[in-house]
């Protein structure tokens, strides 16, 4: 039995030492099949979710899935602490539990007793090592629980940092695509006599966001649960209403701005592909058309007001459908695994921007007199 408990140790600190490196050190995506902090995340993602169906207040499921991302990884992080101490533990045991306390039966209740301490440099002495062994496991395991809490203290700031810089872009896009985010409101705000500065401008910043959402959510894919401060935001949707945009430019739109289109969206298209890879879902067309025929000549109506030059014949409606097929089942399957909704591609009518809005409406045109909003 004793052997049993090493062999059991060793396995279990081995394999928790490497799921920690994959997760947190590893700055690529892990093609493994079998994970498990996957696994941690696909129960634990999908109990959730069984929960927030059964909450019907929009607002208050939002607040309970935003709890998800940053709860799972302390989750994660304590998970992995339990394992290391018992795996420390076990392999104390293994080696016969060669120890010296006030107890007169030394068993595994004191190994796991002697593990935590030393695991979280409590250094408390009512339990010593006796044997060589049982002195280099104690050192081995306050190496590694120094290691633990130093890479936990790093790893917090810089996934924070990484949704910090995510956040500031979807919250951009409210001034330029309204909240939620439409392609038709955006290129309608972009209309403009200097649209051309404007869109290139707008194109080149989208296109190096939609590179750095890939890099940092392929290293770090737990903020891909994270969600945007207003319940009408998310990363998705500013992603695909971008998507959308690019595939109105390059299909029914003349312009010598709409040239960089192509960039952002093979650029846009690309973040959302992997990041279905990394979520390990598999594209699903939408169950219904997101841009129904009304719809479309809806949009190329305000187009044409917006003064943009339009083609709107049999050709660029097909080229239009093909670019839309080559993204909209990507993100309609993470809609639906992140339960974030998707854009639509027109505003809706009477919709104000998120700026626009406050906790306090103001009488007048002052500004002058707040009122608290009455619910």
């Amino acid at each position: 039995m004793t052997t049993v408990a090493g062999v059991a140790g060793v396995l279990i600190i081995l394999g928790i030492l490497w799921e920690a490196f994959e997760t947190v050190v590893l700055p690529r995506r892990v093609t493994r099949r079998v994970r498990l902090t996957g696994l941690f995340y696909l129960s634990g993602w999908k109990l959730w979710r069984m929960t927030a169906h059964a909450i019907r207040h929009r607002g208050r499921r939002e607040a309970f899935l935003s709890y998800f991302g940053p709860l799972s990884m302390l989750v994660l992080f304590a998970a992995w602490a339990v394992c290391l101490i018992v795996g420390f533990a076990l392999l104390q045991a293994g080696f016969g539990s060669q120890l010296a306390g006030p107890q007169r039966r030394i068993g595994l209740s004191t190994d796991v007793y002697l593990s935590g301490t030393t695991f979280f440099t409590l250094g408390i002495g009512d339990v010593i090592p006796r044997s060589a062994a049982a002195r280099a496991i104690t050192v081995a395991e306050s190496g590694v629980g120094f290691g633990f809490l130093a890479m936990v203290i790093a790893y917090l700031p810089v996934l924070y940092q990484a949704f910090s810089r995510r956040e500031v872009r979807v919250s951009v896009l409210d001034a330029w695509a309204g909240s939620p985010p439409a392609a038709g409101e955006l290129l309608r705000r972009l209309g403009t006599d200097d649209r051309e500065t404007l869109l290139a401008s707008f194109l080149e910043e989208w296109e190096i966001w939609s590179a750095e959402l890939l890099e940092t959510m392929v290293s770090y894919p737990v903020l891909g649960y994270f969600r945007s401060q207003h319940d009408n935001q998310s990363w998705l949707a500013a992603l695909t209403a971008v998507l959308d945009a690019c595939a109105v430019m390059m299909s029914g739109i003349d312009g010598p701005s709409i040239k960089r289109a192509p960039l952002t969206f093979a650029m846009a298209r690309h973040a959302v592909v992997d990041l279905c890879q990394v979520f390990n879902t598999p594209p699903v067309r939408p169950n219904r058309d997101r841009l129904p025929e009304t719809d479309q000549r809806r949009l190329w109506a305000r187009l044409r007001d917006a003064g943009w030059t339009t083609r709107e014949d049999q050709t660029s409606i097909a080229r239009l459908r093909e670019l839309r097929d080559m993204y909209e089942p990507y993100v309609n399957a993470l809609a639906s695994r992140l339960l974030a909704p998707l854009p639509t591609w027109l505003p809706v009518d009477g919709a104000r921007d998120n700026w626009q809005r406050t906790a306090w409406r103001t009488i007048g045109t002052d500004h002058r007199e707040p009122v608290a909003r009455r619910r």
